[in-house]
């Protein structure tokens, strides 16, 4: 058994556990990553793709910019739609900011890049990891291979391994409070060889379900359409996908989605969740590991950035000023900004989709609330503040 030392042991190598990495090191404090998927798979994964203004700061701020600025596309506002008219949410007149669209796996092809040129320490297919000794001073990580057992004592363990990682299982169930909920609805989503045919995105309610227009490259476009949690996505042709995003996201100005060859589709189902505290010992959780978003904020790679923004910080502070009152407030801090992130997206979603059970009043009150936030300042700065990202602490 093959024997290794590091200051932090990350697992995960998705978005949160790379920029820790990456963190950690423009600080001078050790990291090990450990990814169980190989190196390919993390870098074309495709998921999330909206960047908000903090998130592309933080990328700029530490050297892994270059190829957002030249690739990605800045968006000054979204579109809302309702009942076939739309009308633009001016982030850049509201808030001063802007976003980027960008997909997380080009993120994590950055990351990656930078690490490995940094000389960093990332192990790809890494086999079954188990975490040890998490309340003591020493954790160990326990990796067993094919033919291969390795230990990795360190001081502390960063959980960035995903809602389905060994992480958060790795606390004691009597320690963790669970809040979650499922929405009665899933995203049919697409990746489609068309050209955007607009240049942000639109959200569109309609009384068939909420249909978003969306994009990741000057040649992709991405596009989803509500359905059931159950849909089975072989009974969508190609034709019935187009003809259904025809149908929802026509406007009276007769603009209609681009259409090319589908790439990619699936069904992603809609949840709410977080789990508190975000630590145990000397197991810190961030990104999907502590909470998941429904996608209609765009929260989700953007929340994962903040939480190892914090808890680098906080790392910092324990290795060169030798104070550790961040890292105890670690997860009270992550706190605040993830439920004010679940509120915003929780709200988002509950304006824009379509409610089968609701009722007759509170469908005529979700039109009413729409229709109000596409003609008020006010209600639309509000949602500008929340979509570009609130400052971090």
């Amino acid at each position: 058994m093959a024997r290794f030392e590091t200051q932090v042991g990350i697992i995960g190598a998705g978005p949160a556990g790379l920029m820790l990495s990456h963190l950690l090191h423009l600080a001078g404090i050790a990291s090990i990553v450990l990814e169980a998927k190989s190196r390919d798979y993390c870098e074309n994964r495709v998921r999330a793709g909206v960047l908000e203004h903090t998130s592309v700061e933080m990328l700029r701020s530490t050297g892994v910019g270059g190829r957002l600025d030249a690739e990605g596309l800045c968006h000054g506002g979204i579109e809302l739609g309702l009942q076939g008219r739309r009308h633009r949410i001016n982030f850049v007149e509201l808030t001063g900011k802007a976003v980027w669209v960008y997909g997380q796996q080009e993120v994590v092809k950055d990351l990656i890049a930078r690490r490995i040129a940094d000389r960093g320490d990332l192990r790809f297919e890494c086999g079954e990891v188990s975490l040890h000794n998490l309340d003591t001073s020493r954790p160990v990580i326990h990796l067993q291979g094919n033919a291969t057992a390795d230990e990795i004592h360190c001081d502390h363990v960063a959980g960035c391994d995903g809602f389905h990682g060994v992480s958060r299982p790795s606390i004691p169930a009597n320690v963790l409070t669970v809040y979650e909920r499922v929405y009665p609805f899933a995203w049919l989503g697409i990746l489609a060889e068309a050209p955007p045919s607009r240049e942000e995105l639109l959200y569109m309610y309609h009384d068939r379900g909420f249909a978003l227009y969306s994009m990741r490259s000057p040649q992709v476009t991405r596009l989803y359409l509500q359905c059931k949690p159950d849909e089975d996505v072989e009974q969508w042709t190609d034709e019935r996908i187009w003809d259904e995003l025809r149908t929802r996201l026509a406007c009276s100005d007769g603009w209609l989605p681009a259409e090319g060859k589908i790439l990619q589709k699936g069904v992603t189902g809609m949840r709410s969740f977080v789990v508190e505290p975000l630590q145990y010992g000397r197991l810190f959780l961030a990104g999907d590991a502590a909470h998941i978003v429904p996608p209609t904020g765009a929260k989700g790679m953007n929340l994962a950035l903040a939480d190892v923004h914090y808890l680098a910080d906080a790392l910092r502070s324990h290795y060169g000023e030798n104070n550790d009152e961040k890292l105890q407030r670690y997860s009270s801090t992550c706190l605040r900004r993830i439920w004010k992130a679940q509120r915003f997206s929780w709200w988002m979603t509950s304006l824009l989709h379509r409610f089968e059970e609701a009722s007759a009043f509170d469908h005529k009150r979700q039109v009413a609330e729409l229709d109000y936030v596409m003609s008020s300042r006010a209600a639309a700065a509000g949602l500008a503040e929340n979509y570009v990202g609130l400052p971090l602490e």
